[in-house]
């Protein structure tokens, strides 16, 4: 039975309290291994190692030393491809041919980008007059933060983690991560990674466990951890900030949505299709940029609904092995009972079913899989729960509109503020409509399209900070200002 241990101060660790849990592969429901639960003495453990190593050799690294060992460990990572592969796909249950052109390469190209963005990133420098005519100086200068929790989700392991991971040790941090309990594998296969690439004990250091009572919140309330960044769900970004706020640490978050696109007449058809199709089905609409609400233009509204039916029900279900699938199973069953209750309620509350709304014939071999059909709806009124609430599955509801400002009113009608998508040809009407979206991410004409130079992040409900490029560097970096007389 393979065991998922804790990785601290460079070590592979068991539990100090003797529990464990199972983690299931979603695909077929079988049993992957056991996970070993953190308890107070772990986390404690892990971030005094990480402290520690602040005061060690990684303290005394150089800007250079260290984007040298970062590089390494993406390529490292690439030279392990096929097994973080396999983990990530046992975890997730997502096609492998997904997976190897995003989670993996994605995941360690995050340790190269940030690096680059460190060492070409300057800080401001002021010369002043003072009153006896000599001037001062003034220039700023970055430190690291010191130790940095990283609570990173089920929805794409090892990219999200190492989008954190990467830019906090770039600028010369120590993490501690606690990856979600559905997905401990490939965190901890990193952890091999760094060993076999020489970074000093303690730098990189996972906890495995659950939130409430369990590592999570062991590991947010920690009064040595100086900064905490968090994906995952709304409600847990908010226990994680009151947590935070013991010691005034900063946060940086990125939260639930319940994300719009927009559809305009003078769209080119077929990139709206392709697009919407991605963004409300990959990854079994398990990404937090995925579409949930669609509104198309009256006049195209029943060629958009039928086009995206058609491709849809073209999703070929099966084992993340086979080159021939690109649509995989949730994450969980208990996800699982989530997505479908919101199935039933779209039904209770008078959607029309266009395609999907249950459970997919997986065959004897699959039946005790974590498996949803992709899911279209339409008749729903903006105030059904549906709308409303973020169910993160493989399903959407599309909304005729007459309007620009109809359908800007649409979209913007919801607490949430994460990423929006508007696809039209016409540039004036793009920019005015995307201007317009309380929203911190907003794609025209494309989806997914990511440079990591580029701020992240969510408005309203949906997260605090920014991350990415010289964004990531306020968050993990201290900056101060140094003033010469001269």
């Amino acid at each position: 039975m393979k065991e998922f241990k804790h990785f601290i101060n460079g070590q592979f660790v068991p539990s100090s309290i003797s529990k464990t849990f199972e983690n299931r592969c979603p695909v077929d429901d079988h049993v992957i291994g056991l996970v070993h639960e953190a308890g107070k003495a772990d986390v404690d453990a892990a971030v005094k190692s990480a402290k520690s190593a602040m005061h060690g050799p990684w303290g005394k690294f150089t800007q250079a030393q260290r984007i040298q060992l970062l590089n390494k460990v993406a390529d490292r990572i690439n030279e392990r491809f096929d097994e973080f592969l396999e983990a990530e796909c046992l975890d997730t249950g997502k096609p492998q041919k997904i997976a190897s052109h995003i989670d993996i390469p994605r995941g360690a190209a995050n340790f190269k980008a940030f690096s680059e963005t460190v060492a070409n990133h300057p800080t401001e420098s002021f010369r002043m007059d003072t009153p006896d005519g000599k001037g001062a100086l003034n220039y700023g200068h970055r430190s690291p933060k010191g130790v940095i929790a990283v609570i990173s989700p089920w929805n794409l392991p090892l990219l999200l983690m190492t989008w954190k991971v990467g830019p906090a040790l770039a600028c010369g941090n120590t993490v501690v991560v606690k990856p979600s309990e559905e997905t401990p594998a490939t965190a901890t296969l990193l952890g091999e990674v760094m060993n076999e690439c020489g970074v000093p004990p303690g730098v990189y250091n996972v906890v495995h466990g659950f939130g409430p009572n369990s590592a999570g919140a062991y590991l947010t309330e920690h009064n040595d951890v100086d900064a905490i960044t968090f994906t995952g769900e709304t409600r847990t970004g908010e226990t994680i900030m009151r947590a935070a706020s013991v010691g005034l640490r900063n946060i940086s978050m990125e939260c639930g949505g319940k994300n719009p696109g927009i559809v305009f007449a003078d769209c080119d058809m077929d990139k709206a299709i392709e697009g919407t199709l991605r963004s409300a089905f990959v990854n079994c609409g398990q990404v937090c940029l995925g579409t949930e609400r669609v509104y198309v233009e009256r006049p195209i509204f029943e060629e958009f609904v039928a086009r995206l039916k058609a491709g849809a029900e073209q999703l070929v279900m099966g084992r993340p092995e086979d080159p021939n699938v690109d649509f995989g199973p949730l994450v969980s069953h208990s996800h699982k009972e989530k997505v479908l209750s919101y199935y039933q309620l779209a039904v209770e509350e008078g959607a029309t079913v266009v395609t999907g709304g249950g459970v997919p014939d997986m065959g004897e071999d699959l039946k005790n899989g974590a498996w949803v059909q992709p899911t279209i709806w339409t008749g729903l009124d903006e105030n059904a729960r549906v709308i409303k609430e973020e169910i993160f599955g493989p399903c959407c509801h599309i909304r005729p509109f007459d309007s620009e400002q109809e359908v800007i009113d649409f979209a913007n009608d919801t607490p949430y503020g994460l990423c929006a998508a508007v696809w039209t040809e016409n540039s004036s009407r793009a920019t005015r409509v995307a201007e317009q979206m309380h929203v911190g991410l907003v794609w025209v004409n494309s989806w997914f399209l990511r440079d990591l130079r580029t701020a992240f992040g969510g408005a309203k409900e949906s997260g605090i900070g920014r991350e990415g490029g010289v964004h990531g560097l306020e968050f993990y970096t201290e900056l101060k200002n140094i003033c010469v007389k001269l």
